[in-house]
Formats: C-alpha cells, sequence, structure tokens
C-alpha cells in the first residue's frame, strides 16, 4: 500500500458502474422536507461527473439510526425525487433493500446515465459492526468504488472502511476531495495568523483532544457552549445546575487549565444567559459564568463575552468554527451563536479564511444569511474534529492503493 489516493478525476465511467457512497443523513421535518440539503447538494458535482461520463451509479447511504431494525421512518425513498429534481429529471430509481437476490438484476436494468438508490445501509446491522461479509455483498455492486461520504469517514463501518478493500478501481468524490484539501489548508502552518479556533457546543469529550492538538497552531482558542462549564468549575466557580458532558476526563482539563495559566490562548466566557427551565424561557437574565445561582443553567454567552470574541475575531485571519455558543434551537439563546456567524462572515469578506463544521454553526450561518461568505463549509463536524486531530481516518486509509 502506498499513500496515493486517487480521486474521481483519473477515471472515465463510461459504460461502467459506479458504486458511490454518500452521506445523505440530512435534517428532514415531519413531512420528510428535507431541512438543510447541503451535503446532498456538495454530492452534485460528483453525480455529474459519473453521469456525464456514461455511467451508472449505485447509491449507498445511511439515514439515522436504526440499529438493524427496517422502519419506514429510516427509508431513503424520500431522496428518490428529490434527487432527480436536483440532475435536472435524470432517472432515479429506489430499491427496498441494500443487500439481496435481486439488486444485481436491478442494476443490470437501468441504463447507463441512471441512478438506483438503494436502501438504508443501517437497516443491516453488519454495516456499524464492520462486517466483511457485508461489505463483500455490497462490493458486487459497482465496478469502481467511489467515496463521497465525508461525515462518515471517521467510522470503521463495513461501507467506509471495508468495502473500498475489495476494489482494484477506487476513488474520492468532488466532496471528499475539496474536505481534505480545505482542511489540510488549515493544518498547513500556510494559512495567515492570527488563528482563531472557536469551540461550542455540548460534547466536551469529543473536543478536549482537539484543543491540545491545535494548542501550537493558534493563537485564540474560544470556547463557549456547554463545554465552558467543566473547565469553569475545575476553576473554583459555581455554575448552578448547567449541563455537563459526562464523558469528561478532568486531568485533560486541569492540562490544559494549567497550560493556559502559562500562556494564555483560551478565552472562557465572562457572563452567560441563565434561565431555571431547559425551554425557550423569556424569563431569563445574566449572569457571571463563575456565580451560576443553583437552580439556574447557562444557556448562552452574555453580552461582554459576545463583545470579547468578537473583537478577537475581528482582528483574525484565520478561522476554525466548530459547536454553537448556546441552546441555539431556542430563540431566546441564539443571540450568542447568530452575533459570532456574522462576525465571522465580515472578517471573511475581508479576506480572513473561514472554515466551519456542524449542524448548528452551519444553521447559524443559513439563518443570519452567512453560508455563501464563508471560506469553506465542512460538511462533516465530527469526521473534521477527527481529522484535525488525526488525519488518518479509517475512510481516507481505506482509499490508498
Amino acid at each position: 500500500m502506498t499513500n496515493i489516493i486517487k480521486n474521481i478525476d483519473d477515471f472515465n465511467f463510461k459504460n461502467k458502474t459506479a458504486l458511490l457512497r454518500v452521506d445523505f443523513n440530512v435534517p428532514i421535518d415531519n413531512f420528510k422536507n428535507i431541512t438543510d440539503d447541503t451535503r446532498i447538494k456538495y454530492t452534485i458535482p460528483t453525480i455529474k461527473k459519473i453521469i456525464y461520463d456514461g455511467g451508472k451509479i449505485v447509491i449507498i447511504s445511511h439515514f439515522g439510526r436504526p440499529k438493524g431494525i427496517q422502519s419506514k421512518k429510516y427509508s431513503l425513498k424520500f431522496l428518490k425525487l428529490f434527487l432527480s429534481k436536483q440532475l435536472n429529471n435524470i432517472p432515479v430509481f429506489f430499491y427496498k433493500n441494500c443487500i439481496g437476490e435481486n439488486i444485481e438484476k436491478k442494476i443490470n436494468e437501468i441504463k447507463y446515465r441512471e441512478i438506483l438508490i438503494l436502501e438504508n445501509l443501517r437497516f443491516h446491522k453488519e454495516e456499524e459492526e464492520c462486517n466483511k461479509e457485508f461489505a463483500l455483498k455490497l462490493s458486487k455492486y459497482g465496478d469502481i468504488y467511489v467515496n463521497d461520504a465525508f461525515g462518515v469517514c471517521h467510522r470503521y463501518h463495513s461501507s467506509i472502511y471495508i468495502l473500498p478493500k475489495f476494489f482494484k478501481k477506487k476513488c474520492i468524490g468532488y466532496l471528499l476531495k475539496k474536505e481534505i484539501e480545505n482542511i489540510d489548508k488549515f493544518l498547513s502552518k500556510k494559512v495567515y495568523k492570527p488563528i482563531t479556533i472557536i469551540l461550542g457546543g455540548s460534547k466536551i469529550s469529543t473536543k478536549l483532544d482537539l484543543i491540545d492538538k491545535l494548542w501550537n497552531l493558534s493563537d485564540y482558542i474560544l470556547i463557549g457552549g456547554g463545554i465552558a462549564y467543566p473547565f469553569i468549575s475545575e476553576l473554583g466557580g459555581k455554575i448552578g445546575n448547567s449541563l455537563i458532558d459526562n464523558k469528561i476526563n478532568n486531568s485533560t482539563i486541569i492540562n490544559i487549565i494549567k497550560k493556559n495559566k502559562k500562556k494564555q490562548k483560551i478565552y472562557f466566557p465572562t457572563d452567560v444567559i441563565i434561565s431555571k427551565f431547559f425551554t425557550n424561557s423569556t424569563n431569563n437574565k445574566v449572569s457571571s459564568i463563575f456565580s451560576i445561582p443553583k437552580k439556574y443553567m447557562g444557556l448562552d454567552i452574555g453580552p461582554n463575552t459576545i463583545n470579547i470574541f468578537c473583537d478577537i475575531i475581528k482582528k483574525s485571519k484565520t478561522i476554525l468554527w466548530n459547536g454553537p455558543m448556546g441552546v441555539f434551537e431556542f430563540s431566546n439563546f441564539s443571540k450568542g451563536t447568530r452575533l459570532i456567524a456574522k462576525e465571522i462572515k465580515k472578517i471573511t469578506k475581508k479576506g480572513a479564511f473561514s472554515m466551519i463544521g456542524g449542524g448548528d454553526s452551519i444553521s447559524a450561518l443559513k439563518q443570519e444569511k452567512c453560508i455563501n461568505d464563508i471560506s469553506y463549509i465542512s460538511t462533516g463536524g465530527g469526521a473534521m474534529l477527527e481529522y484535525l486531530k488525526n488525519k488518518k481516518l479509517p475512510g481516507i486509509i481505506s482509499m490508498m492503493i
């Protein structure tokens, strides 16, 4: 094995069947309307390349967490019409399973320049178990394997890690290629300083190693959302009933605090918006983050913190953002996240490089109409964090030839 990874432009798909692994795990409403189609739209160029070459496509994806049980709730059937419209009414077909005797027959029945979507991979528990036999069955459905599913490249799943090993011809799609290029650009030290990393959300366990990993690269690290409270608690603050990730590594927190005392890079909130209830309450007030009263919880960063964070963003030349500053889904606790999004938009328009990943961060950008003013939007929040920590993601390793 070498470190060479072929991309989609290395192949001509004329009269070939592409087995295309995508991440179409998109959010939908109660009527199966897609509320954020970013991942699908980013994959369209890959699909068009294969179709215009004269190939046919078998699409495989997961959707939700059905845990190996078939369910109408998690069926991919709703994608059929949506995808066809995105492709100017190119014929798109759907089959009710992703393995079975009839699938090869269905693939043979569709014409070149047509698409067949197979049912949710996670209807079979073998997908998440990284099962070799399951991957072998899937490998029969294409001549060339194409991975364009960055959002799950950090998972040791059958279709991501095992399946590519059965193919002599395999490549990454345009989406995955752009993800690698942009994150590599951030890590290359060729970007301009000051470099600011903004981290929020509730799961500190996924971000502690990242803080440690990117310490030397960054000039400023702004911490908001739920991941701030374990640090504040360790520093002696009273955080009331604020939510804390139960997978905390206290020794790592202590080491980061010690490192920050020697040379300050991390900026924690000074004030927060607090409430007694985890609802979209209007009965809230501003509190110091170090003295949140009992029965209250911090649900957004406060006005002083917003000013401090925005002042740092204004002087930044490179920005990485993952995770909201508060409980963004509640409008009364979304101000911090929205204003951070606006400030990143402004500085990007002035020439800064900005890279943003994570569903809530992207939702904030869309709400504030900033989405088209960001240098790069990553389609995988978790995968982006893992790649930043360690480039050796399962889905990327398996594509090396």
